[in-house]
């Protein structure tokens, strides 16, 4: 069989991938890190497996795109609306004051004209959303008070992308005024951003409901896929970034139906992708440069992550936050950013800076990205060495104690309904899960709480909170599906009592031994009614008619169907 070069590339970044994250993970280093050594192994100035990195991080920036989706998924729309004291007063401060002090710098130290200046200044200001939001969820953070901040503050940077990029030919044509130019493209930047979400909001939801009435998860998933990265491709076609509208596409699928099962259709391309990404960026720290211009690029850098970390973490104090939450926002957000690749390259082209510069420029935002992991580390450990605090990431504040009362029904037919009024008239908490998006919608119309999803998936389970549920519910008819249902929830929450609708005494007894808590075999609950109200009909008593009801009952309707008979 004849051996392709793409085939060994390929093999190659496998290999690797999964070697390094393994080894710098139970090192204790996290996988980023890993991603990036490995990188730096296989790429052109390592063991040269891999020629072409960029192709590599075109790939990898849709790791990015589904990264800022997720987090779009599970911010909802309320608490943005909660944050936008920290996006636009935290957010544009820190752009502001750092893009000032670092413009400043370039200007003195690399003989730059002031606008080009100002460029490298805010280039460097920004920081990078993957390694940011992909630290903050690895430790569990975005739901805090300083990892809001930090989420906040990227949120903003990837909003300043469009001045910035309309900077570059205002430079490179030699105009000064650039505040008109500046203020007509934060209005077209709302301005999209406002017709994005009324059509987003009228068109989501309906044409999800008719793509799952297909029943057919690979075209589920392709259209959850799509969704992505159309919003994304229609923000970027406009100026805007990728990243920022699949964030949009997340948010406005928030309160969907189908947010779960997307999520969980999602999730195995972003983490793939993202592992992609970030060696792709360990590929493109050239060595050549480095060796050329040593000390110049190690003192920019030092000089960067300092000064970053300082102004940040004294502005996320004036804006009320503690020390040790500033010194970690501080440390997360250091770096520069992705988007500094792109804004330097453009403005190369433009004739605004000259392409050694630009080498030097990406190897400093290489080499930053690069330490991050580790200057996070290092900020979180001085952290909690000011504040004594417990290793342990924190609850999330916003969790009810109600979460664990509530009941899980999988499957939404004429057994489940019945079940959900029952538990509605008791004001008993439950969540309904159903593949049919028919009985979704019924239920939602109801005025029940009801997700998208297949209740056999143990991300599922996990997202409608089965680890905190009282009891799970399973009324589907299917046997097949019943059995996978009650095996996830065996393996994700071993403890959750499990009830199921069966068919018969047979499949009762085969359930059970698979885990399930308590079956009730429709057939014979059936006859057990009929048989009451044919008593009843002759007057028997009430009381003997329980009496015998509840006998048969008994372990398991033995009386019934013994363990011997077969149905």
């Amino acid at each position: 069989m004849h051996t392709d070069t793409s085939l060994v590339e390929i093999l190659s970044l496998m290999a690797v991938a999964v070697v390094a994250a393994t080894v710098f993970g139970r090192l204790g280093f996290g996988a980023i890190l890993g991603y990036l050594v490995g990188g730096m192994i296989i790429g052109p100035w390592g063991l040269g497996l891999i020629h072409d990195p960029t192709q590599i991080a075109h790939i990898g920036e849709f790791g990015v795109v589904f990264l800022l989706f997720i987090i779009g998924i599970e911010l909802k729309p309320a608490r943005l609306w909660v944050m936008r004291r920290q996006v636009f007063g935290l957010g544009s401060l820190q752009l502001l004051v750092c893009g000032a002090v670092l413009s400043f710098l370039a200007f003195y130290t690399l003989d730059l004209m002031p606008g080009a200046a100002a460029l490298v200044g805010l280039g460097l200001g920004l920081s990078s959303t993957a390694f940011g939001v992909q630290l903050l969820a690895a430790k569990n953070q975005l739901s805090s008070q300083w990892g809001r901040a930090g989420f906040s503050i990227l949120l903003l940077q990837d909003l300043a992308v469009v001045p910035l990029l309309a900077l570059v030919p205002l430079l490179a044509q030699g105009e000064v005024t650039v505040g008109a130019s500046f203020g007509l493209a934060i209005l077209e930047t709302l301005a999209i951003l406002a017709g994005v979400v009324i059509a987003g909001r009228l068109a989501i939801n309906p044409l999800f409901r008719m793509v799952a009435t297909i029943k057919t998860p690979e075209v589920f998933t392709g259209f959850a896929l799509l969704l992505v990265l159309g919003f994304g491709w229609f923000m970027e076609s406009v100026g805007l970034s990728m990243a920022m509208g699949a964030f949009i596409a997340g948010l406005l699928m928030a309160e969907s139906e189908f947010r779960h099962q997307v999520e969980v259709d999602i999730m195995p391309f972003r983490g793939l992708l993202l592992g992609l990404f970030f060696m792709a960026v360990g590929m493109g720290i050239n060595f050549g440069t480095l060796a050329d211009q040593t000390w110049l690029i190690l003192g920019m850098l030092a000089v960067l992550l300092v000064l970053k970390a300082v102004i940040i973490t004294g502005l996320v104090r004036l804006m009320g936050y503690t020390v040790p939450e500033g010194i970690k926002v501080g440390a997360l957000l250091a770096q520069a950013g992705e988007f500094g690749f792109v804004l330097f390259t453009y403005a190369k082209a433009e004739g605004v800076l000259s392409g050694e510069l630009v080498e030097v420029l990406s190897a400093v935002i290489a080499l930053s990205m690069a330490v991050t992991p580790l200057l996070f580390a290092l900020g979180i450990r001085l952290s909690r060495r000011m504040t004594h605090e417990k290793a342990a990431a924190l609850p999330t504040p916003n969790e009810s104690e109600d979460a664990r009362k509530q009941v899980i029904i999988a499957g939404f037919g004429r057994v489940g309904e019945t079940i959900a009024r029952i538990l509605s008239d008791l004001d008993i908490p439950f969540t309904a899960v159903d593949l049919d998006p028919v009985h979704v919608k019924h239920a939602r119309d109801c005025g029940y709480k009801a997700v998208y999803g297949d209740a056999a998936r143990p991300e599922i389970l996990r997202a409608v909170g089965a680890d905190r549920a009282a009891l799970l519910v399973i009324t589907l008819d299917d046997p097949k599906a019943a059995e996978r249902m009650i095996l996830s929830a065996r393996r994700e929450c071993a403890t959750l009592p499990t009830y199921v609708r069966t068919h018969n005494a047979t499949a009762a007894r085969a359930l059970r031994a698979l885990g399930a808590t308590h079956t009730v075999p429709e057939t014979l609950e059936a006859s057990l009614s009929l048989g009451a109200e044919v008593a009843r009909a002759l007057d028997a008593d009430q009381d003997d008619v329980n009496t015998v009801i509840q006998a048969l009952r008994a372990d398991d309707y033995r009386a019934l169907v013994p363990e011997t008979v077969k149905e």
